[in-house]
């Protein structure tokens, strides 16, 4: 077995980023659902984060959306997070929800479209610079519907070229994440469908160009572990965008549907150094909680992803290597079983314990009150969501 001690002090070591939308209305896309408490503006939502990582312990940094948590004063809006006890993570583009965006952004045909979405995305490098976020993560709904609709090696010239002008702005300290998506606005043709056309733009760009992985942004059956074994090889995994899916991109709570491919993710994680703080790998939730109340459901992801963790650290790599290194199939596979069949809630509540941590954060915080309490001063004004 591994070393107990380092097991914990790796857990508490972890950082797990939440997401600024997450704590926002959110739905279908037939309806979105409204709940009481939810947050009116980005202020109220940093203080919803801040709850996670008060019963967490390790949950110290909030991603934010732009235009859906822009503000007059971002280092007022800075400091809020500090006071909380939190810091700005990656801020998040959105070249997706303006009209003029409905055949593409930085690759429409119309060099007045692209120039409005590349001047969005350096509009995120300024707030980047304003509120001292080390990440800039791009997404792009960007594709064609019909066969012949566009030129398909054309977009990725206007791809490459937005790209380019967008990390030439970034700071030394500063990094591009690209994520990818297989299919969803667009069927015919996404312009970043998947892993090897985020890594070749990344590749081109530089070192400060990166790779995110979204667990929910695959065809059924792909093995995500081995992209993240390679991106992670290739220096090239910037971050990961955790969820959950049965079918599509259903941003459910990470680990919901299928614990297991979780746990495979994070052993190849732990294996491949990603869990040292100079690999920088950035592990933020990106999910939508459209029936279940957002903070517990948010503390629950955390979880799930810790628990994942601690299974990967606590398999036997040497016992595993010799199993492999002799061409044991069943007894290698039985390594992994071992660890993944291990129940670690008692040691994580024994590492909560440690750092002055209730042992059921979740529990924890439904005996709280402050679910109630929100539901109770947070009345009046528009609640934040999808676009707001």
């Amino acid at each position: 077995m591994s070393d107990v001690s380092a097991v914990k002090a790796a857990l508490r070591s972890q950082v797990i980023e939440t997401p600024s939308w997450g704590y926002g209305n959110s739905g279908t896309r037939f309806k979105v659902f409204a709940q009481p408490g939810v947050p009116r503006d980005p202020f109220e939502k940093l203080e919803d984060a801040a709850q996670v990582n008060a019963f967490t312990g390790v949950a110290p940094k909030v991603s934010l959306h732009i235009p859906w948590d822009k503000v007059e004063d971002y280092s007022a809006l800075t400091r809020h997070a500090e006071d909380l006890g939190l810091r700005i993570g990656a801020i998040n583009s959105n070249v997706f929800q303006d009209d003029d965006f409905k055949l593409g952004s930085v690759t429409h045909t119309d060099p007045k479209v692209r120039r409005k979405a590349t001047d969005h995305l350096l509009e995120c490098v300024d707030i980047m610079d304003e509120t001292g976020s080390p990440d800039l993560k791009l997404w792009f709904s960007d594709g064609t519907n019909y066969p012949g609709q566009d030129d398909i090696a054309a977009r990725q010239d206007r791809l490459a070229e937005a790209l380019a002008e967008v990390y030439e702005r970034l700071g030394d300290d500063q990094r591009m994440l690209l994520e990818y998506k297989l299919f969803e606005p667009a069927f015919y043709t996404t312009d970043v469908p998947d892993w090897g056309t985020a890594y070749a733009h990344c590749l081109n760009l530089g070192p400060n160009a990166q790779v995110v992985v979204d667990t929910g942004h695959h065809a059924p059956g792909t093995n995500i572990e081995f992209i993240v074994a390679f991106l992670l090889r290739a220096g090239k995994l910037g971050a990961f965008d955790f969820n959950s899916r049965f079918y599509a991109d259903d941003d459910l709570m990470v680990g919901a549907a299928d614990p297991f491919q979780l746990f495979r993710i994070m052993h190849e994680v732990v294996k491949n150094g990603g869990m040292k703080p100079e690999t920088n790998v950035n592990f933020m939730l990106d999910q939508c909680h459209n029936i279940e109340a957002k903070i517990p459901a948010v503390i629950r992801s955390v979880a799930n992803v810790q628990e994942a963790t601690a299974k990967a650290l606590l398999i036997d790599m040497d016992a595993l290597s010799a199993a492999q290194q002799s061409g044991d199939v069943l007894a290698a596979n039985g390594v992994l079983m071992d660890a993944y069949n291990t129940d670690v809630r008692p040691l994580l509540a024994e590492v909560r314990d440690e750092i002055g941590l209730a042992r059921d954060p979740f529990a924890a915080y439904l005996a709280s009150g402050n679910q109630e309490r929100i539901a109770a001063i947070r009345v009046g004004g528009e609640q934040a969501g999808w676009g707001a």
